[in-house]
């Protein structure tokens, strides 16, 4: 089945507006599709989409990056940059990463099928919200990035994997690790953001060979949904990181229950069926 321009553009749309608040990017890519009456676009899609919201994040914290990158190659060979608070920051990106890594390889064939129900979305939805909400309220928030260790790096990132189903969404999990190991709404967000990086980038590029194969979407509007969700994420980042400095997750905890409720309403009245539409 084929994928139109016009779908590519809101796919690439809603990826861009959703991928970092705490809300799913894969979970409203699948209800987008299932409310317009369009194929589900498939794991394989929302992974290499999520590219273009990740390079965002590489421009958005371009200087930072950087710097990480050359203080993490430098101490793989010279003893003394292995105290540099940068290098240290890219070992722990590396191990915040390896959650997701090992889950996402465990689990690929339920990422695919099982874990794409709309049954599952909406739980998670609302679960999930409420969990984020709960850490936002008892969470102490006084550490920073500066008192991140390897425990923690594997909490966050453990945190992360479990936005492989639809609906509990990366920085929603990510952020909501954080706050409950004690780091503040923004340090918690950046470090989602820098932990990422990788993991979808990873995930992208190893889905991307489904792109153009036998039933799933075509290159050319793949391509288009990318470019759209880099523009929009790019300027999402920016408010976000605004945001975040002066309000709570609470505006997004209710989103998340309220949408986790109509999902459930509208299949139990039959208007949407939690499966509807073939998998890429």
């Amino acid at each position: 089945m084929t994928m139109g321009w016009i779908e590519a553009i809101v796919l690439g749309l809603v990826q861009g507006l959703t991928e970092f608040l705490p809300i799913s990017s894969s979970a409203h890519l699948r209800i987008t599709a299932a409310l317009a009456g369009w194929a589900d676009p498939g794991a394989a899609f929302t992974a290499v989409i999520q590219i273009g919201t990740e390079v965002a994040v590489i421009l958005y914290f371009g200087r930072k990056i950087g710097r990480i990158l050359r203080a993490w190659f430098y101490s793989i060979f010279r003893r003394e940059w292995r105290a540099d608070p940068d290098a240290r920051m890219g070992w722990l990106v590396i191990i915040g990463s390896i959650p997701i890594v090992v889950l996402g390889l465990l689990f690929q064939d339920s990422i695919h099928s099982t874990f794409r129900d709309l049954r599952i979305t909406a739980t998670v939805l609302i679960v999930f919200g409420v969990v984020l909400a709960v850490a936002d309220r008892v969470g102490r928030q006084y550490r920073t990035l500066d008192h991140l260790t390897v425990p923690h790096g594997l909490g966050f990132g453990i945190a992360q994997a479990l936005a492989l189903v639809p609906g509990v969404s990366r920085s929603g999990g990510t952020v909501t690790g954080g706050l409950l190991l004690g780091y503040t709404r923004a340090e918690a967000t950046e470090y989602s953001f820098l932990l990422a990086v990788p993991a979808v980038l990873g995930s992208g590029f190893y889905e991307v060979s489904k792109i153009g194969e036998g039933s799933g979407p075509e290159w050319g509007p793949t391509i288009l949904a990318t470019l759209v969700s880099f523009g929009v994420g790019y300027l999402v980042i920016s408010w976000l990181m605004r945001f975040i400095k002066t309000r709570s997750y609470l505006p997004f905890v209710i989103y998340r229950v309220a949408l986790g409720i109509v999902l459930f309403v509208l299949i139990a009245v039959g208007t949407l069926d939690p499966n509807e539409g073939p998998q890429f």
